[in-house]
This record gives structure tokens, C-alpha cells and sequence, in this order.
């Protein structure tokens, strides 16, 4: 069970990682030994599921952003998606209702390695067909969901 002082900590953790056990208690008011097994049993719990930083991909050379839908034959669905989440471009793998059955977000360097990719896809036992669209422009990009709102 999350409640309010574990909110307020992801919330801080979401703000910076980086923060210590002492910056935290001393923001929120409370124990550093309470943070800490806060902390520790959100992580046993798989709350949270791990630290990263925050990226500019486009500074490292993956400036093309592609959203792809995925038709897949019923009983492939599952094998096809773990096969996508395998691969390094993909960063998001969604199973999803509607006309496709899979969803991907993917971060490429140029046209031609989401040219490979999608036809990789296209290559997978129990695909069907894909739909591939190319943002523009990325308006927000933040996997970080504020829990305060």
C-alpha cells in the first residue's frame, strides 16, 4: 500500500534521484530511518523499479521518434511483443485494444535504422502489418507521471 509520505518521496525521487536519504527526510519533515525503509520496501514492493537519468536523445543521435502499431495473428501477440522489447531502439511496448494489437515507441538515428527495424517487424512469424508514423516534433517527452495532480 502507497500512502501520502510515499507519494511525496517518489515525487521527490522523480525530481532528482540523486537526492540523499537526509536531503529527503529534512525536505519532508521526517526520520532519515523512516526515508530509508520508505525507500527500501517501495523497491522490495517494485514501486520503484530502478534509478536512471533523464535523457536528450536527440543529443545523442536518436533524433527520429517513430510510433508504430502492430496487427499480429491472437496466439503470436505475446512471443512477437517479447521480441520487440528486446531490441535496443524500442523504448515502449504496449499490448493495446483497437485496430492494432501492439504498439511501440521507438528512438532512431536516422530513416534508414527505422527503415531495418520495421522490416524486421514485418519479418516476425505473426505479424500482419504495421503502421508507422514519425513525430514531427516531440512536444513532451517525460516517463515521470506526477503523482500530485
Amino acid at each position: 500500500m502507497v500512502d501520502e509520505l510515499d507519494r511525496k518521496i517518489i515525487a521527490l525521487l522523480q525530481e532528482n534521484a540523486r537526492f540523499s536519504y537526509r536531503e529527503i527526510a529534512r525536505e519532508l519533515n521526517v526520520a532519515v530511518g523512516t526515508v530509508y525503509n520508505r525507500i527500501k520496501r517501495l523497491e522490495e514492493e517494485g514501486v520503484i523499479k530502478g534509478y536512471s537519468p533523464l535523457l536528450d536523445y536527440e543529443k545523442l543521435g536518436f533524433g527520429l521518434t517513430a510510433l508504430i502499431g502492430v496487427k499480429a495473428q491472437g496466439r503470436k501477440i505475446t512471443e512477437i511483443e517479447g521480441r520487440i522489447a528486446e531490441k535496443g531502439n524500442a523504448m515502449m511496448v504496449y499490448d493495446i485494444t483497437g485496430e492494432f494489437d501492439i504498439f511501440v515507441i521507438a528512438k532512431f538515428r536516422d530513416r534508414e535504422e527505422m527503415n531495418r527495424f520495421v522490416k524486421w517487424l514485418l519479418s516476425l512469424e505473426g505479424v500482419e502489418k504495421t503502421n508507422t508514423s514519425v513525430a514531427m516534433q516531440v512536444v513532451k517527452e517525460d516517463p515521470r507521471l506526477r503523482l500530485d495532480d
